[in-house]
């Protein structure tokens, strides 16, 4: 009788503290779907999982139907008022209207989100930017690629409701001007991350603005705007951190500027597709400046030969693991074994043919 009663209690010692356990352990690592699916099993797990505060941090609605009703939901629930990262990418049926409802019954719940992703969702503009920047005083990351409707009346509320912003990505929002820009550099001087890929309007002079204003910047993406000339690009160089630079397609980049760009030491990598009017003497000038270079892309560049190839892998063979010289017809093919004997450390190159 006795030994039955020291069994009892093990298991009910097992079912109180080891499964909890376990059950964090393994729950952890699952995704908020299939965590919110599993609270339908029992009572017993919703309450056990809901008592994990850490699991309900992200709040992912991405490419779902529904979405602004959704949200609106859940944020209403007691397990997300600690949210800190919310995915709307690509969700369906999320509009203005959405976000002003959340900012009038949900903003206890938004005071600590950190990240916010609206990448794609169309429907929201300037009035909805300012409804949900409102209720989200210590965003740090926001995200809005490829919406037309936002502009720089939808940032300035940003700016002025969101002061601890570090990562910005305006991709495909082309109806934001240099006046955005102004904005961002003289409200975000500890910008790390921005991303200004096709916002056809920009100017040299709103990218000047950004080079003087966001000093601690270590990734800028230009992917796409061919309308910055020399007098922006030499600029660059005031970002002494920067460790990404995307150009691709900057049409009116000279060897002049990318010789000012290559004294960005820090540079890891960089991306001087369709960059026309580059030669061999603006990339030697990267190989002698940007001697960490991991990632370089020169494809489609004409002007540049084999001379380049080999200032290069003088300086940068132990650290290039990527490199595109497709549609380069100054430099001539070589052989898997002849690149590797250039640049050791290469996993993935790409040569013309």
């Amino acid at each position: 009788m006795e030994g039955e009663d020291v069994e009892a209690a093990e298991e009910g010692t097992w079912s109180r503290e080891t499964i909890p356990k376990v059950l964090k352990i393994v729950s952890s690592r699952l995704s908020q779907r299939d965590l919110v699916s599993l609270l339908l099993v029992s009572p017993w797990l919703n309450g056990t999982l809901v008592s994990y505060p850490s699991h309900w941090l992200l709040l992912d609605l991405r490419e779902m139907n529904n979405a602004g009703n959704r949200l609106i939901a859940a944020l209403s629930l007691p397990r997300y008022r600690h949210v800190k990262q919310i995915n709307l990418e690509f969700a369906q049926d999320i509009e203005d209207k959405h976000l002003e409802l959340i900012k009038n019954k949900c903003l206890d719940s938004l005071q600590n989100l950190e990240v916010l992703n609206l990448n794609g969702c169309q429907k929201i503009s300037d009035k909805g930017i300012e409804a949900i920047t409102n209720a989200c005083p210590n965003l740090k990351v926001f995200s809005i690629y490829w919406n037309v409707r936002v502009t720089d009346i939808g940032i300035a509320h940003l700016v002025k409701n969101c002061k601890h912003i570090v990562d910005l990505n305006f991709s495909g929002c082309k109806n934001i001007s240099d006046n955005s820009l102004q904005l961002v550099a003289q409200n975000y001087p500890e910008l790390e991350l921005l991303n200004l890929t096709r916002c056809v309007k920009l100017t040299d002079s709103g990218l000047q603005q950004i080079l003087h204003g966001c000093p601690c910047l270590h990734s800028l993406n230009l992917y796409a705007l061919s309308s910055f000339t020399d007098e922006a690009y030499k600029r660059i160089s005031l970002l002494s951190h920067l460790k990404f630079l995307d150009l691709c397609g900057g049409q009116n980049l000279s060897d002049e500027g990318l010789s000012c760009i290559a004294r960005c030491k820090s540079l890891l990598s960089l991306n001087l597709t369709w960059c026309v009017r580059i030669t061999d003497v603006g990339v030697i000038a990267v190989a002698q400046g940007c001697t960490s270079l991991e990632f370089l892309s020169l494809f489609g560049i004409v002007g540049v030969t084999d001379k380049c190839l080999e200032s290069l892998s003088r300086t940068c063979s132990n650290t290039i693991t990527t490199l595109d010289v497709n549609g380069c017809i100054g430099i001539k093919k070589r052989s898997r074994d002849e690149l590797l004997q250039l640049f050791p450390k290469l996993q993935c190159f790409k040569v013309h043919s």
